[in-house]
């Protein structure tokens, strides 16, 4: 068992691990529980709507975090070529080189996502607008720019079942800068047809 969680907020990275671990339907609270160290009775103090609000907290604080580390600094960075590297840094960070579960990807192909789908519309619409931006700012045109962000987020996805399925860390890697250099190749390619 792992330490006790004190409040609502410091339960939310155990909860995130037992949904990853077990999904949605899985999570049963002995699990968590178990998890979190929280009885039951403190599970539904913290948590009153249940497993539903368990998942939309947890939900809500990996939006916060990938708002602040990666959709926001694509968005407000003045050099994508840094942004977009910065950006494939801390994915490979984040999703410990595929070895963890997207657990936003992994919640939008299950039966459990229907109270969810807002969340998870959002979360992904928002990882490609945020990286179809940066790419823009590098003289690539939007049409194309949005097209090289939805392929880069899928295959970020992609290379993390891949990854998984494998059980080698190398295939998220290798995937990763894939997408980086086709990134990059196409900021390269349309700013030097401007200069």
């Amino acid at each position: 068992m792992s330490r006790t969680a004190t409040d609502r907020a410091d339960a939310l990275p155990a909860l995130a691990e037992v949904f990853r671990e077990h999904g949605h339907a899985g999570a049963s609270l002995s699990r968590i529980s178990a998890a979190t160290g929280l009885g039951k009775g403190s599970l539904y103090n913290f948590f009153p709507g249940g497993k539903d609000e368990m998942m939309a907290a947890v939900l809500a604080d990996i939006a916060d975090w990938f708002e602040a580390a990666i959709f926001s600094a694509l968005e407000l960075s003045d050099d994508p070529v840094r942004a977009i590297a910065a950006m494939i840094r801390d994915v490979d960070t984040y999703f410990n080189s595929g070895g963890r579960v997207c657990l936003v990807g992994t919640l939008g192909l299950s039966a459990s996502r229907d109270p969810f789908t807002k969340s998870i519309r959002l979360y992904f619409a928002r990882w490609i607008a945020a990286l179809a931006t940066c790419i823009a700012k590098g003289s690539v045109p939007g049409n194309e720019a949005s097209t090289l962000a939805e392929r880069t987020v899928a295959g970020i996805q992609g290379a993390i079942v891949l990854a998984r399925a494998l059980d080698d860390e190398n295939t998220f890697r290798r995937i990763l800068r894939h997408h980086e250099k086709t990134m990059l190749d196409a900021i390269a390619a349309h700013r030097s047809r401007h200069s």
